[in-house]
């Protein structure tokens, strides 16, 4: 893990200890030592004490009372909860806002989808654009609760496509079938058909759920 200064916020350290996360740095029920997360972060314990309340809000983490937090466990039980809700959401406001886009935000989203084809991209870059093109696809109709919710949702989630999609990096078709899932996704939105773009969400999401499913499938 890398040291943080002692000038740096709780936001900082949280986003650390997510990223070690993330990356597989902290592994699956591991369990966290307050101070020894603290050292090797350079910091107090007291920003590290918030950091893993806040993680555990996003479901990173498990804590027992009486007894130190642990990294949270991969399961496909969980994963198809996460995408249970998912379903309920997207699919639904997606259908609305392919009415609301703009031609010109289609157009921009249209560059977009061409990057995800573009193999050597690291993933954390990938996930970071990929979440930012599905935002974007669904804003004209959210509302600040929508987004909130979506984002939780997401984080919940990443850990599972971070594990999913970067076992598929090295695969010759793997780029070009990204960048093809999300044409036909864009493609449905420019159609101005809000049957078309919700079925199409909704396999999306499932395509997702599953390819993640079968990565975490030896490890459950």
């Amino acid at each position: 893990m890398r040291r943080i200064s002692t000038t740096t916020v709780v936001e900082q350290v949280t986003e650390e200890i997510r990223r070690s996360i993330l990356a597989g740095v902290l592994s699956p029920n591991q369990e966290l030592s307050l101070r020894e997360l603290a050292d090797r972060l350079g910091v107090s314990t007291i920003p590290v004490r918030e950091a893993l309340r806040r993680l555990e809000g996003q479901g990173l983490l498990v804590t027992t009372p009486g007894r130190s937090s642990r990294v949270a466990p991969l399961d496909s039980a969980d994963l198809r909860g996460i995408y249970r809700l998912r379903l309920m959401l997207e699919p639904e406001i997606a259908s609305r806002s392919c009415l609301l886009l703009p031609d010109i935000e289609l157009e921009r989203l249209g560059d977009v989808v061409e990057s995800f084809g573009v193999p050597g991209r690291r993933i954390d870059d990938l996930y970071d654009m990929h979440n930012e093109f599905h935002l974007r696809l669904l804003a004209p109709a959210t509302t600040e609760w929508d987004i909130r919710t979506l984002r939780g949702l997401w984080h919940a989630a990443e850990r599972y496509l971070r594990l999913a999609f970067g076992a598929l990096e090295d695969h010759a078709g793997e780029h070009p079938r990204r960048e093809f899932a999300h044409t036909e996704l864009l493609d449905g939105f420019r159609a101005r058909d809000p049957a078309l773009v919700e079925s199409l969400v909704r396999q999306h999401l499932s395509d997702n759920e599953a390819i993640a499913q079968q990565a975490i499938a030896p490890m459950d």
